[in-house]
């Protein structure tokens, strides 16, 4: 292992515990002719397990320096680099039925999953360690303090599973909070289609922004109290306590009434 100082503008939390690495590659359960990429491979100590089982990875690093360590470490023609910034990478770019891993960085971990959503049509799966509270956010259900902005849409697109927690022992250097691996795997069917997907996350992205205030108040300048009603809505409630197809719901009956003016 080469020694590096981990870069605190990248996020850079390395894991080191070999028993995690090998439940991870275990959970990934990768074949030789999968497409995978891991985001933010760092120092290798996952690229190295999964290579063994895979007929060649793709790794995506913003880190110059790993970037040529990788390379020096790991043969050319099965290890593919990708320097740069996962946030701007075109992961549709690389084809279909992707499998994307990654010990993401906590600092962009919202915003890359985001981006992921993006490419769903093109991806088959994904497992990403993350912040424990952050996946448990991706998983929450509605009626807790956990469930928002994130639940909505990456449920909208993927089936959330957390499948186990790491400790902060497991990783150098040590963070302050525990992690945990989720899975996300695109839907076959979306179980809620929307009519204009940008204005669904229009719509969640304001009562969230509000979400201490009734849906009736937060939601005002979509929908009158008598039009919730109608779609089956108490006003009263606080957004955490609508669905997912609540939330489909409302963003479909306003993209109807504008199609109508």
């Amino acid at each position: 292992m080469y020694s590096h100082r981990p870069r605190r503008r990248f996020g850079q939390n390395f894991l080191i515990d070999a028993g995690y690495i090998e439940r991870i590659v275990e959970a990934i359960s990768p074949h030789l002719s999968d497409r995978v990429i891991e985001i933010g491979p760092g120092l290798g100590a996952m690229t190295g397990p999964l290579l063994e089982r895979l007929d060649s990875l793709h790794v995506v690093e913003i880190d110059r320096d790993i970037v040529a360590r990788l390379a020096a470490r790991f043969p050319g023609e099965r290890l593919v680099v990708h320097q740069g910034d996962a946030l701007q990478f075109d992961f549709g770019a690389m084809g279909s039925g992707l499998r994307l891993v990654g010990n993401l960085p906590y600092n962009i971990s919202t915003p890359m999953l985001f981006h992921t959503a993006s490419f769903a049509s093109c991806v088959r799966d994904c497992h990403f360690m993350l912040q424990e509270e952050v996946v448990d956010r991706m998983a929450a259900k509605p009626g807790g303090k956990s469930f928002g902005r994130l639940s909505v849409m990456l449920q909208y697109r993927f089936r959330v599973e957390k499948l186990f927690d790491v400790p902060p022992r497991a990783f150098r250097p040590v963070p302050r909070v525990n992690s945990a691996l989720a899975r996300l795997t695109p839907h076959a069917v979306l179980p809620a289609p929307a009519q204009d997907e940008s204005l669904l996350a229009q719509v969640v992205n304001k009562a969230f922004s509000q979400r201490r205030k009734t849906v009736r108040n937060a939601l005002a300048d979509y929908a009158t109290t008598q039009e919730l009603a109608a779609l089956g809505l108490d006003a009263q409630l606080r957004p955490e306590n609508l669905s997912l197809e609540d939330f489909v719901r409302v963003a479909n009956a306003i993209a109807s009434r504008a199609g109508q003016a």
